[in-house]
């Protein structure tokens, strides 16, 4: 691998790495200690302050996940459509991107609800009480939702990451190339 696909790879582990455990952090850590804050006219709050801080450094990580990403793809595109289970891979960890992006943004968009909703009773960040206003209540129960799904999606990148990874090997790189010829050819 060379210093540039060295780095490229970085990018794009580091920004998955920051996405996948911000918002791990962020259910367990945020939304967790809000649900402690003793005025829970405050709880929303605090969590919603938790979260903006957050907002601007995920950002940047899904960004950086995302150069790094398209940076591995160009370099790799050869292997991605030659390679045995390359191809298979890299559009399931597309599909895993994109739908991680897709309830990042829902979240993201949830959390401005929240935000505007100001000083309401909460038990917790995403854990309406008997006393939140409806509205505020169905989009903390979609939030509770998206919250635990982004860590479960970007995990599952890092799992295709590391298929990736094996697939690199020296050892599976010229019978997964020699393989699609086989196939074609009714040799396999």
């Amino acid at each position: 691998m060379t210093e540039r696909n060295t780095f490229i790879r970085s990018l794009h582990d580091l920004g998955l790495a920051a996405w996948f455990g911000g918002s791990l952090a962020g259910a367990v850590g945020i939304n967790g200690a809000a649900a402690d804050v003793s005025d829970t006219a405050q709880r929303l709050r605090v969590a919603n302050a938790g979260w903006a801080r957050w907002t601007p450094v995920n950002l940047a990580a899904i960004g950086v996940h995302l150069i790094g990403g398209t940076g591995l793809l160009l370099a790799n595109k050869g292997r991605v459509a030659t390679q045995r289970g390359v191809g298979a891979s890299t559009i399931a960890k597309t599909a895993l991107t994109a739908a991680a992006l897709g309830v990042t943004a829902y979240s993201r968009a949830l959390g401005k609800k929240l935000e505007q909703a100001g000083d309401v009773p909460v038990e917790g960040g995403t854990d309406p009480s008997p006393d939140t206003p409806a509205e505020v209540a169905k989009a903390q129960q979609q939030l509770n939702v998206c919250q635990w799904l982004i860590p479960a999606l970007t995990g599952g990148i890092a799992v295709l990451n590391a298929v990736h990874g094996e697939l690199q090997r020296p050892s599976q790189q010229l019978p997964g190339i020699l393989a699609k010829p086989a196939r074609l050819f009714g040799a396999a």
